[in-house]
């Protein structure tokens, strides 16, 4: 049995995808509370919660790949991510 894929499995890193969004997510650090809701529900898995000061985690975003949907701003507790025009 043949299975026809559009994509080979785990090759979503070998294309740089971010370049098309509208718009980009920034984070305001200082309100961030480290509860990695973020991380959690992004899509594409491009945000990542590393370590800051204070042994704080705050989460970096990948926006070479980040498509800019948004899920994480609005799913992010504090609203401390502002989706802002990519310029």
């Amino acid at each position: 049995m043949k299975i026809r894929l559009t994509v080979e499995p785990g090759s979503t890193k070998k294309n740089k995808t971010g370049g098309w969004r509208t718009f980009k997510p920034e984070t305001d650090f200082a309100k961030c509370i480290s509860c990695g809701t973020c991380a959690r529900v992004c899509p594409e898995g491009v945000i990542e919660m590393l370590s800051g000061k204070e042994d704080k985690k705050l989460p970096k975003t990948d926006y070479d790949y980040c498509k800019g949907c948004g899920i994480c701003a609005e799913e992010c507790p504090v609203k401390c991510i502002k989706m802002n025009l990519d310029k």
